[in-house]
Parts: structure tokens; sequence; C-alpha cells
């Protein structure tokens, strides 16, 4: 198989210039930036503005806690499913994530249950068409 400019055999594309280490190191902090940011979104929406107190804080980090360990656990899981499992776990990890965060601002639980299901059926609508483009239906990727 021919090599090309991305070091990966049989897949065209930019360059790799990181090492596997940074590779690692980035696959890795992913989830608990991504926490954090989420923790820290979480506990502003709660406080609406007020004054920050250790409750807040609090609930912040175990909001951060809570979406680093489901966000852990569904990118081991969903590249496993199907492509249309797979497109559903990630369109509920979204829709779940943002229904909490929208909930956290004071709107009606059938305001929140709507706009996250909206957010997780358009999120499985485009992952699927991601994956039904680039995947055969094993699974595997195409091209």
């Amino acid at each position: 198989m021919a090599q090309t400019t991305s070091g990966i055999p049989g897949k065209a594309g930019f360059p790799d210039i990181f090492s596997a280490r940074a590779h690692l190191a980035a696959n890795r902090a992913l989830p608990v930036v991504l926490g954090l940011v989420y923790g820290f979104w979480a506990a502003a929406n709660r406080r609406d503005g007020g004054p920050i107190t250790g409750w807040n804080v609090l609930f912040g980090f175990v909001s951060a806690l809570a979406f680093m360990v489901v966000l852990v656990g569904v990118r081991a899981v969903a590249p496993r499913l199907r492509r249309e499992s797979h497109a559903v776990a990630w369109g509920a990890f979204a829709g779940v994530a943002f229904g909490f965060l929208y909930s956290q601002t004071g709107a009606s639980v059938l305001r929140s249950c709507g706009n996250s299901v909206a957010v997780a059926a358009s999120v499985s609508a485009v992952l699927f068409y991601r994956y039904y483009t680039h995947e055969d239906a094993a699974g595997h990727r195409v091209g």
C-alpha cells in the first residue's frame, strides 16, 4: 500500500505533524477540558448572574465529572456499534447534555425536553448521514 502525506497508509489528507505521544495526550485531555467547560457553563447557568458560592462550585465540579464519565463511556462504546446505533448514541449524549444545561436556566421541564429531543434528533441525523456516506454496512471506513 502506498504511503501518503498523512503518514497513514491508504489515507489521503493533511500531514500528521504531531507524534503518537501528542495524540495520546490530546485524547486523554479532551474529556477533561470539555468536562470543565461544561461544568463551568452549568454552574453559570444555575447561579444566573448571582454570587459564586461553595455549593455552586461543587455543582459545577459534579456536573463536569458526570459529563466526563459519560463522554469517556460514549467514546469507548459508540465506535463498536453499527452506524445507526453509533449516530443515536452520540445524538442522545448531545441531547441530554444540552437538555441539562437548558434546564439550569429555569426553563420548564417540557421546554427543556422538547429542545433536547430536537438537538438529539438533529445530531443523530447529521451523524447518521456522515457514517452512512463514510462507512460500509459492517462499519469499516470507505475510501
